[in-house]
């Protein structure tokens, strides 16, 4: 841990204007930083310099600065988020690095996600998939009603579990895949363990999954990755649920040709 004391690096962060413009790593050595600091503050600090001097202020996305939107991905030292587990990149602190320390930061990489500029993707595509099925479309009657419904505790909180997933992509910017199975499976089974979302669940998982593929997301190979540097653990166990959800919906549409 580093101590009190201001911190110098050197950063070597992605630039690249656009999709279709070849980027490339740009050091950047910023000093004075304070322990304290966020990354994210840190990097007002460092685009506040470069305004300074006439240059173009590095772009990455970030909104509540919570850990609540997952609009704060970067890649930094290779790792989605950062070097700890559970914490998004708005979480991430200064003091996690020593005074000296070398740190790449980049976007995530991912044919489904390309780069809008610098640190920023284009996460549409899991907007998409959401639209596809992520939904209870069915009458479930109004909000009072949902008090005659009884939910076991542990149902309630494995949905719950589920529905903590912040769309951030780190799943699948950690994939050697590029996999989108985490974060489809957690929106799918949120909704699938609750008996609102029972007569929909076997065709929403189909709905879901093929969209997923379409948007050019890669396949599951179970190695884990993606709840590893999941900055909210959501468990791999909702990848075999939707799974098993989208083996049903598949045999029922060929029983009924």
């Amino acid at each position: 841990m580093a101590s009190n004391t201001s911190l110098s690096l050197t950063l070597k962060i992605w630039r690249q204007n656009g999709p279709n413009d070849k980027g490339k790593i740009v050091t950047y050595p910023i000093s004075d930083i304070s322990p304290e600091m966020s990354f994210l503050e840190m990097f007002d600090v460092l685009n506040d310099q470069l305004i300074k001097k006439g240059e173009d202020p590095i772009a990455f996305d970030h909104d509540c600065r919570e850990g609540i939107c997952g609009a704060c991905s970067m890649m930094i030292n290779g790792q989605a988020h950062g070097p700890h587990r559970r914490t998004t990149t708005c979480q991430l602190h200064m003091r996690s690095f020593k005074d000296g320390d070398t740190i790449y930061v980049e976007p995530w990489r991912a044919a489904a996600f390309p780069v809008v500029k610098d640190l920023v993707v284009d996460r549409e595509a899991f907007d998409r998939i959401l639209q596809s099925g992520g939904y209870i479309s069915v009458n479930t009657g109004n909000a009072q009603d949902a008090n005659e419904m009884p939910i076991a505790n542990e149902i309630a909180e494995n949905a719950m579990d589920a529905a903590e997933c912040i769309g951030c992509g780190a799943c699948v910017a950690s994939c050697k895949n590029a996999s989108a199975m985490l974060f489809v499976s957690a929106k799918a089974s949120h909704l699938a363990y609750l008996p609102q979302g029972q007569p929909e669940r076997n065709r929403r998982a189909q709905m879901m999954v093929n969209q997923m593929d379409e948007e050019g997301f890669g396949n599951c190979t179970n190695t884990g990755a993606c709840e590893v540097q999941c900055p909210k653990g959501i468990s791999i166990k909702n990848i075999s649920r939707m799974n098993a959800d989208f083996l049903r919906s598949t045999i029922a549409s060929e029983t009924e040709i």
